[in-house]
Formats: structure tokens, sequence, C-alpha cells
């Protein structure tokens, strides 16, 4: 316990797990300042994520060596406060670096997620940086039945019907379960999200791997879960600092031209530097730098570190 005592009284900053995709790149080594491995196109950095096939371990400190799972079941009340109960802790919080377009894909909704032996999974996209005509894919463009998207997917017109938007940087975007979408080619993107894995893809845009092999799809367990009625969807319209309030997260958006606490004592937060260079407890951190900042660290308050400093931070509603 002495460690765990010692180690809230700073940020708690974790190790990246770098995930190879095919549509991924190395523009989170540019951006970032990643490590990434050589010669493989890494299109994830899960930042976050305490699931049983992937651990985010502490970096540095007296939690050195300590698995997010760790934390989450034996010093709960101590790093993360009164927060809704549950097995894992329940965000999963990547970078994704698209530098191909996704898969046309469907995440399932809770009421259909355990038939199909899925997760439910809600998310949220904040636009780090994007290059010109850059474009993500969201919804229906008209309303139809799964008998016409049926019939889409024969003649092989699917792509026809989604929605895409053109994004710039610091746009967002809410993506319930059950919203038909992709991210575009060019988009380098925060995601935070239900803590879950589970994507139905339902077209991959006849893209072979370095066998020749295509993807696999899930195009039956898909037609379940898509949103027929789910017609062009519009990006986030911040209100204030919030970008989204959802049961499962709040993402605020914070320029900071002064310092000021986090959170109230009490309240755990995660914090990305967006732009700038910022100071938590005496800890400096750069554009693409993740901490927690545990619910029972009193040194709270964040530092800005020059000017045109921003951050995203992520909250559990409670």
């Amino acid at each position: 316990m002495e460690g765990v005592m010692a180690g809230s009284d700073s940020p708690v900053v974790f190790e990246p797990i770098f995930k190879e995709r095919i549509w991924g790149g190395h523009n989170l080594a540019a951006s970032f300042g990643k490590k990434l491995p050589a010669n493989k196109r890494i299109g994830e950095s899960w930042e976050i994520v305490d699931r049983p096939e992937a651990q985010s371990i502490v970096r540095e400190g007296p939690l050195a060596g300590r698995s997010l799972h760790d934390l989450w079941v034996n010093f709960r009340e101590k790093l993360f406060g009164a927060v809704p109960d549950a097995r894992r802790f329940p965000l999963l919080i990547k970078l994704l670096d698209a530098q191909e377009k996704l898969s046309l894909q469907v995440h399932p909704p809770p009421e259909i997620a355990e038939s199909l032996g899925g997760e439910a999974k809600t998310e949220f996209w904040y636009v780090f940086a994007a290059e010109p005509n850059a474009e993500i894919f969201v919804g229906l463009r008209k309303s139809m039945t799964r008998d016409q998207f049926e019939d889409a997917l024969h003649s092989g017109t699917v792509a026809d019907c989604v929605h895409a938007i053109r994004m710039k940087n610091g746009d967002a975007m809410f993506l319930p379960s059950g919203r038909f979408h992709a991210i575009g080619a060019g988009n380098i993107l925060v995601e935070v999200q239900q803590n879950s894995d589970t994507t139905y893809r339902v077209f991959d845009w006849n893209r072979v791997d370095d066998q020749g092999e295509r993807r696999q799809l899930h195009v039956d367990q898909a037609l379940q879960c898509i949103d027929f009625n789910d017609v062009a969807p519009e990006p986030i319209t911040p209100s204030g600092e919030l970008l989204v309030r959802h049961e499962l997260f709040e993402v605020q958006k914070w320029s900071l031209d002064a310092q000021r606490a986090i959170a109230p004592l009490g309240q755990f937060a995660i914090v990305l530097c967006l732009t700038g260079a910022l100071r938590c407890a005496g800890v400096d951190f750069t554009p693409g730098d993740f901490f927690l900042v545990p619910a029972s660290l009193r040194e709270r308050t964040i530092h800005p570190r020059g000017e045109g400093t921003s951050l995203l931070r992520v909250t559990i509603p409670v």
C-alpha cells in the first residue's frame, strides 16, 4: 500500500501499446514523437486500456510496472474516486493514424451485443490533425430498409450509402453504437470509447493484405446492429468547453492560458496535452502525452508552459 500512497502524489503515466493496422502509417511518430516499431504500419496507439489481451502499464515512479487493472481492482477509491462499479476500467482511449480508409463498420448496441457474442461500443472522435479534404464517414445519406442496404451490398454500391463529412483540426464526432461509420484517409484522431473491441466490418474497399488476402467481414452481425434511420449526423457543436457528456464519459477541451485545477479533489481525470506544453505536480507534458490525475492527488493544478496550450479532459460522470 505504501507504493500506491506515494504513487498517488503525482500524475500516473502509462506506456502506450502500438497496434499494426493495414490502414496505418508512421504519423504518430512525426506528430507526437511516439517511438514506433520499425517497418510496421501503426494505426493505433492504445494509451489507456484495461482488457484481458491488452494492459496499460505504469511507466515510472512508485507505481511503475503495475497494470491499470491492478490499480482499478485494488486501489480504486484512492486513484479513481467515486465511480460507477465495473469489473474493468470502463474506457479505452487511443490515438489513431488513418493513412488509408478504415473499413465501413458498425459496433453493436447493448441490447444486441451479448446475443452476438460481442461487446457494446459507443465512442467519440476528436480530430487532432486532418489533411486537406480528409473525410469521415458516419451514418447513412438517407433512411433505408435493411433489404435496401443488403441490395446495395450485393450490387457493390454500399459505399455510396454512407454519409461523408469533411473534417478539420479540432472537429469532433459522437458515435453511438449502431452508427454505420469509417475513418477516412488523412486523419489523426483521438478516440475515447467504451471498453470494447467488437467491430463488425461490412465493406473493406476490396483491399488485400501482404499475402493477397481480403480481411474478414461480418455482414450478418452488422445487419443486426446498423441503425438504418441514422441519417446525415453532424459533427459536435461544442457547448463552451464541453464536447460531449454521455453516461459513459465526458470530454472537455480546455484552452489553457492560466493555471487551473483539473478536477475537484476526489475526482480523477485523464488529460491529453493537445498543443503547447503543460505541467502537473512538477511533471511536464507535451502534445500527445496522456496522464491520469488520481482522485487523491492534492497538487492537481495544471499549469500552461507557454502560449497556445490546450488539452482534452476525460472523466466518467457519477
